[in-house]
């Protein structure tokens, strides 16, 4: 494997930074993961316009154009040899000291891009649905650290994943401070209730995930109801249909939430139409690239 770091592609044992670099001390930085299907990096410019905005939120100034980026994202795809890859895209606030002065780290950023592969659920999920729970850690708090920042701090997610795990499951569905529905720990909720698509509102503690807008305008076209507002547990148990999406899930089916059958208990009709849907999307909306 080789990885990008500013300017220059390494191997893999030689793609370094600091241990004085906020990344790593503080999570101070922003990232992005991205796709690339059959040498079609999906979405890209979009990744990189929330990244940016990502940054421009934390006060963290990219030390290269949207352009660059792009380039570099495809020349790191190609030194790989990679047709279909899972993309983590990060730009670190640099080295600094042991303090919190972002100041001492002023033209130190960097960018790093790593292709590789993922599979965040095993196949056989994607086929019979997830089962999942609600767990103890709520969302932050958009007026604490804003969800729609990807930024490099995940122990949020982190601890309501560690919490799933424990008890015995794949994913953990993750409440705002009201005791609304936010998301998950990777990815954006959906349910799907008389044929009608509804999902949390962004301003709940929800990160406004590319995959998820674009499940929303696949309804869209294809005359569903779609639906952004609050949603209870008690909806959740009660929906046809539940799915999960994200860059790295895309769309899995959800058919037990907290020990509740979801519909049927198997994935249904909408869900497997949006998947299909999806996959056709991913053949023609991004930048192109050659091996």
């Amino acid at each position: 494997m080789k990885v990008f770091i500013n300017g220059k592609i390494v191997k893999k044992e030689d793609a370094k930074i600091s241990v004085f670099d906020h990344g790593l001390l503080y999570g101070d930085g922003v990232f992005e993961g991205i796709r690339a299907y059959n040498c079609l990096v999906f979405k890209l410019k979009e990744h990189i316009d929330r990244l940016f905005e990502s940054a421009h939120t934390i006060m963290l100034d990219v030390p290269y154009s949207k352009k660059y980026i792009m380039d570099a994202t495809i020349r790191t795809l190609r030194a790989n040899r990679l047709r279909n890859a899972y993309i983590r895209l990060l730009v670190t606030r640099g080295e600094g000291d042991l303090g919190l002065d972002i100041r001492k780290c002023q033209g130190n950023a960097k960018l790093i891009i790593i292709t590789d592969k993922i599979a965040l659920y095993p196949r056989r999920l994607y086929e019979r649905g997830l089962k999942i729970i609600t767990v103890p850690t709520i969302r932050n708090l958009p007026e604490a650290l804003n969800p729609q920042i990807k930024s490099l701090n995940y122990l949020n997610n982190i601890l309501a994943k560690i919490e799933a795990i424990n008890a015995g499951y794949e994913e953990a569905i993750m409440l705002d401070s009201l005791g609304y529905v936010a998301e998950c720990t990777g990815d954006n909720i959906f349910i799907v209730k008389n044929k009608k698509l509804y999902t949390p509102p962004q301003c709940m503690g929800t990160l406004r995930g590319i995959t998820r807008d674009t499940i929303l305008e696949i309804a869209r076209q294809k005359d569903i109801s779609t639906n952004e507002h609050v949603i209870t547990r008690h909806e959740m148990y009660n929906s046809d249909e539940c799915f999960l999406t994200g860059t790295a899930a895309e769309i899995v089916p959800v058919v037990n939430i907290d020990g509740r059958k979801i519909g049927r208990g198997k994935p249904g009709p909408v869900t497997k139409m949006l998947l299909e849907e999806f996959r056709k999307v991913t053949k023609k909306d991004g930048v192109k690239y050659k091996l």
